[in-house]
């Protein structure tokens, strides 16, 4: 018992509390200034998230892309390299399940669903595996690759469901087959038609993959070696290229499964995007919060998520506008992200308790 206690009481878990307090607080001084209610913005965020069974469903289907996404950089990021197309790989994991899920028939759900999960995975990887290539082989820095691969992404799903998924006289695909689909009607029904679906549940999963694949297994070792001191990992014998490219790929397939339960779970169509849909941009907010821990990740992708959907709240509840909503959530990864200035503002609670574990 007393060890748990100690891991909460932690600086480690105390410094991302206070900073998210402290983001918070500046929020409210931001709502002030503006001449809006914090109290009441605060609280219509809050009601907002749980004011009904419907809500907290929709609440956790926001969250799960974000997860994903945030296991896609802090992978990469854990192996030296900055995953800034993860935005990509998501709309390439939901092109490979639109095409999976529309054109493939006459299959069973337990074969027709994980097939498209898995060719949607495979093509989001595949697609982060391209920018890991170009920095083995090549030596292309994998910021550039990964950012101009999603406009890439964007471009080449536009014109593949323009080409053989479109609907007639609509801007969107077919819809998936029925088969193909990943809700929970039950669970659905019984949050008042909420979105739910099994994608939440393979996203925690995939939190726990990222922690066996990363520190239990050899391949682990190697990847965070390479992203350690890659001319350590060489002088040790080991395959610096070929561990880029693993790593990128693995990095793609958690973002592209974040593109394919928005598919299968959430739209099950897919339409021809001005723009994409912002996820992997998220993902490095959420892996910056959660400090590139699974654990992490998965607060970070809740606490994140949570006021991104939240946000609604504030704007129809207290009549707070989008951009200082968006100052709001700035706020808080601001200060999660400076640690230095939240251990600077607690070095007196520090050095209390070094007086008291000393007396």
């Amino acid at each position: 018992m007393n060890k748990v206690v100690r891991v909460f009481t932690s600086d480690s878990a105390i410094n991302p509390i206070v900073a998210i307090i402290l983001g918070l607080l500046f929020g409210a001084l931001v709502m002030l200034a503006g001449g809006y209610n914090p109290i009441e913005a605060y609280s219509s965020l809050f009601a907002r998230i749980f004011g009904s069974s419907y809500d907290i469903g929709e609440a956790i289907r926001a969250i799960t892309p974000l997860i994903l996404t945030g296991l896609s950089v802090a992978f990469a990021f854990r192996t030296g390299l900055f995953n800034i197309g993860a935005e990509g790989q998501v709309v390439m994991g939901m092109t490979g399940a639109t095409i999976i899920g529309v054109k493939v028939t006459g299959l069973p759900w337990i074969i027709h669903a994980p097939l498209a999960v898995i060719v949607g995975a495979l093509l989001g990887g595949l697609w982060g595996a391209i920018a890991g290539y170009l920095k083995a082989k090549r030596g292309v820095n994998e910021v550039i690759t990964t950012i101009m691969l999603n406009w890439i992404a964007l471009f080449l799903s536009n014109y593949i469901v323009n080409t053989f998924l479109l609907e007639p006289k609509q801007q969107r695909s077919y819809m998936i087959q029925d088969s193909a689909s990943l809700s929970i009607d039950w669970l659905s029904n019984m949050l008042n038609h909420a979105r739910v679906h099994w994608g939440t549940l393979i996203a925690l999963l995939a939190a726990v993959a990222f922690y066996i694949i990363l520190m239990k297994t050899k391949q682990g070792f190697e990847l965070r070696a390479v992203g350690h001191n890659v001319d350590a990992a060489k002088y040790a014998g080991m395959n610096v290229n070929r561990n880029m490219v693993k790593a990128m790929f693995i990095s793609g397939i958690f973002a592209g499964l974040a593109g394919v339960f928005e598919i299968l779970g959430v739209f099950h169509y897919q339409v021809v995007a001005a723009a994409s849909p912002g996820y992997g941009f998220d993902g490095v907010a959420v892996s910056l919060l959660g400090a590139n821990n699974p654990v992490g990740i998965v607060l970070g992708a809740a606490l994140f998520g949570g006021l991104t959907y939240g946000s609604a709240g504030m704007s129809f509840g207290a009549d707070v506008p989008p951009e200082i909503i968006r100052i709001v959530i700035s706020s808080v990864i601001f200060f999660v992200a400076t640690q230095g200035i939240v251990k600077w503002i607690l070095i007196p609670f520090y050095g209390k308790r070094k007086k008291e574990r000393a007396s």
